[in-house]
């Protein structure tokens, strides 16, 4: 054991391991790979149950696209599948569509963009960039991917109740969520959400405390705040959002379950079923609304900042500069965590609210804006004159940057309550959140699987196949949501069975039908992505120890980490982690980067005569493009 000084001046101690001493040589399969502490490995637990769920969520949107695009299809080949969700003249029952809506939208937000992005790349990256053996406390970190798994079991089990799943929107507004016979899915099936959320607000809980307490107690030596990578600010801003605002939803399903089983009135009143009024008074609908969205506005940016974090790390790697206006991007995701708890009314413009508090939170909504603004617009001062290698993951992050900005923009649209009364419950809105929160979210955490995957398993992902998914992704994301803001202005409500009945949506019958093709095909593209993860985890190529040529310390640490990180002792800190394309950097044996771990003495710089000379340098090496690929 030996002692150290951290980033605050305190001594803390820190364990050393050494190679003949790994406790992992003993362990078990058991402890080793499932009811394992150690975060890499529970991160990939966070990763593929998270993958599992995307695809399940993916293919309900298919199915429900395939009724919306061709309502006279006929559907009995899927029977074998969905058994009586198709009835006897092959079409999807009307109360299974809306189910189907209800869990992909669960499933999407929660188990896939929550703790399948925030889940795996907080637990694989904190410690390894922060320079900590592993987690504050391992047996929470384990405790945190078991109650996501049984949150998943459960919800799972849900899928095949003979009443059928939860069927009252992902937001499961009352009556329909607090009426076990509003419908059919208010039985049963919101009983097993309800328990399913609950535990898995308790996994998120978990895992947030961890983050925080790792990121502020376990920093290497010389790791101060001002230099930690913008991977570990957005992990660490986010768990502080989930601490503050998952307890709301908790709070919220709790009063749900006492509406439901114990003749409460929270949020009921005056409800009338077949003309008989039951006996709630006094209670409320928009009280839920207004727990839900106090989750559910902080929620999206628990969905984004990963997002924006890793991409933050792969776009200043691939473009071989130091990331533009460092404080500023920590200033802009500070800023969009504090606002993001007091837009969330922006959701319920159309409550009836008092006109005066509906122009409080547009005026707030639009402020969330600027820092949004300055992330879009540092992303792009980054990329402006690199020497751009155009990885994959590379591909991905600029993707990104391209569906922020343009979902962001729509936002700007429905944060005007005047224009929102008009777009609610349209097409718009979901192709809004799908551009910026969905689509965006997901394109990080691809980025990031493509990025991190030779430091977790070892080996080189497949180029090729990396650049056909992400066209054929991008290009589909755009042909999905892009028309939606079209058939949403026209009108074309959200959740509805079909379109066929109406006159004015006859019209678009031919651009609905577009989205649902583009939308399948977009899905099928991911076969090509889960082709080449599994592929590769088997038989990929080996990876170098730093392939893309990061400053960060997780590119220090052995080709697959054991357990403890480092086999020696842990690097200390010189410096931040975006020292790339330096002057002069070439001469002192490190190529266009130097790693966090470097201590200045062995960088030894030429002095320049004057300050233009220095420009000059940099500016002529810019120009040349020192194409320096790391593989």
């Amino acid at each position: 054991m030996e002692l150290q000084t951290n980033v605050d001046g305190a001594d803390v101690h820190v364990h050393e391991h050494h190679h003949d001493e790994h406790e992992h040589h003993e362990d078990g399969f058991i402890r080793k790979y499932i009811f394992t502490e150690d975060h890499k490995t529970i991160a990939k637990q966070f990763l593929i149950l998270g993958l599992m769920w995307a695809f399940m969520g993916g293919a309900m949107s298919v199915i429900f696209r395939l009724q919306l695009g061709f309502p006279d299809f006929n559907l009995e080949w899927l029977r074998p599948i969905l058994g009586t969700w198709i009835n006897e003249t092959g079409k999807l029952e009307q109360e299974k569509y809306l189910a189907l809506v209800t869990m992909h939208g669960t499933i999407m937000v929660f188990f896939v963009l929550t703790a399948g992005l925030s889940g795996t790349f907080s637990n694989f990256l904190i410690p390894l960039q922060v320079g900590a053996r592993d987690m504050a406390s391992g047996f929470m970190n384990m405790l945190s991917f078991w109650f996501f798994f049984l949150a998943s079991v459960v919800m799972f089990t849900s899928l095949f109740l003979e009443t059928g799943p939860a069927s009252g929107g992902w937001v499961i507004y009352p009556p329909l969520s607090a009426l076990p016979e509003a419908v059919p899915g208010s039985g049963a099936g919101m009983t097993y959400w309800l328990i399913s959320m609950a535990l898995f607000i308790v996994s998120s809980l978990l895992g947030g405390i961890n983050y925080i307490t790792t990121v502020i107690n376990m920093r290497t030596k010389g790791l101060s705040f001002s230099r930690l990578p913008l991977t570990i600010w957005a992990f660490f801003l986010t768990a502080i959002i989930g601490l503050l605002s998952f307890p709301v939803l908790f709070a919220a399903a709790l009063l749900l379950i006492f509406d439901r089983s114990m003749g409460t009135s929270f949020f009921l009143s005056d409800i009338y079923i077949g003309g008989k009024p039951l006996h709630h008074q006094g209670g409320s609908a928009i009280l839920f609304q207004h727990l839900f969205w106090f989750l559910g506005h902080p929620e999206v940016y628990i969905v984004l900042l990963p997002a924006l974090g890793i991409t933050s790390e792969i776009i200043a790697t691939n473009a071989r500069k130091p990331i533009f206006g460092y404080r500023a991007m920590v200033g802009s995701m500070i800023g969009i965590g504090v606002l993001s708890f007091i837009v969330w009314a922006h959701h319920m413009f159309v409550t009836g609210m008092n006109p005066f508090l509906g122009t409080i939170f547009m005026l707030l909504t639009l402020i969330i804006a600027v820092p949004s603004a300055v992330k879009a617009f540092n992303y792009i001062t980054t990329l402006w004159k690199g020497n751009i290698i155009f990885t994959p993951a590379m591909m991905f992050s600029i993707g990104l940057v391209s569906l922020f900005i343009s979902g962001g923009v729509t936002g700007i649209v429905l944060g005007n309550n005047a224009l929102d009364i008009q777009l609610h419950d349209t097409y718009f809105v979901v192709a809004h959140f799908h551009l910026v929160m969905g689509s965006a979210s997901f394109f990080g955490m691809v980025a990031g699987v493509y990025h991190w995957f030779p430091k977790m398993f070892g080996r080189m992902m497949d180029d090729k196949l990396g650049y056909v998914h992400f066209w054929a992704t991008f290009i589909g994301v755009y042909l999905v949501f892009f028309p939606m803001h079209y058939i949403g202005i026209a009108g074309f409500p959200r959740r509805y069975y079909s379109f066929s009945t109406f006159d004015f949506t006859k019209s678009y019958a031919d651009l609905n039908m577009f989205i649902s093709v583009a939308a399948i095909v977009t899905f099928s593209a991911q076969g090509l992505f889960a082709f080449n993860f599994v592929y590769s985890i088997f038989r990929g190529r080996l990876a170098p120890q730093n392939p893309w040529g990061s400053n960060t310390l997780e590119w220090t640490t052995p080709r697959v980490p054991g357990h403890g990180n480092w086999p020696g002792a842990i690097p200390t800190v010189h410096r931040w982690p975006y020292d790339y394309s330096k002057p002069d950097s070439d001469k002192d044996g490190f190529s266009d980067f130097i790693p966090q771990n470097i201590p200045f003495s062995q960088t030894p710089h030429s002095n320049f005569e004057n300050e233009n000379e220095l420009i000059a340098k940099q500016e002529g090496k810019n120009a040349g493009g020192n194409q320096q690929h790391h593989h």
